[in-house]
């Protein structure tokens, strides 16, 4: 018996160490230049054995800029090597739970670090239905009404802390803003349509490189390829397949009108995340989709992929 027991842990290990191995790799990205890492590929379906919609900007080495922070992506930014005393900014695209359920727990991760500076928080207003990010940060973390108030007085600057600082950027239907200037980092937010959710598209301009991230968006208004226009990279959401329709189609944005928005705004390459039940195991469908209009590269994420 016990020969067999140690022939099973012989096989078990020989089995994980290729995996152990590939996880460790993915989670390191090159310390040179600028690069997007996937902290998570998935959407809201626990399922799909992904952490939810997150990504992080590096440069240099250095974590710069994190977009949202679905369920689970605090753990990829943590095997990623980030810290959030790091950080310059976080943005949002949007306050559905798979783009920001991780936040406090990135928050609370950063009283273990020493940061001084203000941390800048950056997403859309609100409406009847959902916060706006002012709201959203202040539902957390204000000292008498906070969910987790019991960290107020570390992010006000108190008991040894720094501030966290949260804005929400207000566009009018059509409008282009830049929202943060300097540091060799530009940041620009556009509207975009996810149904009745208040959203936001971001360019992040750093190092030369211009990265695009759409969040969830049907694609309809016009104003992603106009954000996106000679883009180095576009983070785009494949999380309904081609010829959706109903509600899944007002929320987000098919193959065809990934490739036409890739197209139009000429992006040198394409990175498909937020992948669902839904999309995956249809990579081929929808590459040839796009590829019927676009001509460029077309990836797929996984969690902790380097771009």
């Amino acid at each position: 018996m016990a020969r067999e027991a140690a022939l099973l842990a012989l096989l078990c290990a020989s089995l994980l160490a290729p995996r152990v191995a590939e996880a460790a790799a993915a989670a390191t990205c090159s310390r040179h230049g600028v690069q997007v890492q996937i902290l998570g590929s998935g959407g809201p379906e626990l399922e799909d054995k992904r952490a939810s919609s997150s990504y992080l900007v590096w440069q240099d080495g250095q974590p710069r800029v994190l977009i949202d922070s679905g369920g689970g992506s605090a753990l990829r930014f943590g095997q990623a090597g980030a810290h959030v005393a790091q950080l310059d900014a976080i943005l949002f695209t949007h306050l559905h739970i798979d783009h920001s359920a991780d936040f406090p727990a990135l928050i609370k991760s950063s009283y273990f670090e020493e940061r001084k500076p203000p941390l800048p928080v950056y997403g859309p207003p609100g409406n009847e239905t959902f916060p706006s990010t002012t709201e959203f940060v202040a539902g957390l973390f204000d000292d008498k009404h906070g969910v987790y108030r019991y960290l107020a007085d570390f992010l006000a600057g108190r008991d040894g802390g720094y501030s966290l600082q949260a804005h929400d950027v207000a566009l009018t239907a059509r409008e282009i803003r830049t929202v943060v200037s300097g540091n060799d980092l530009l940041l620009d937010a556009t509207r975009v349509i996810h149904g009745g959710v208040p959203a936001i598209a971001w360019r992040v301009s750093i190092g030369g490189t211009i990265i695009v991230f759409s969040g969830d968006d049907n694609g309809d208004n016009g104003n992603l390829e106009r954000l996106a226009k000679g883009a180095d990279l576009l983070v785009a959401h494949n999380a309904v397949p081609e010829g959706e329709t109903g509600a899944a189609r007002q929320l987000h944005m098919p193959p065809s009108v990934i490739g036409r928005i890739a197209k139009t705004a000429g992006v040198q390459r394409v990175v498909l995340s937020h992948r669902m039940l839904r999309t995956l195991g249809r990579e081929s469908e929808t590459r040839s989709v796009i590829a019927r209009v676009y001509g460029g590269p077309v990836a797929f994420a996984e969690d902790l992929d380097c771009f």
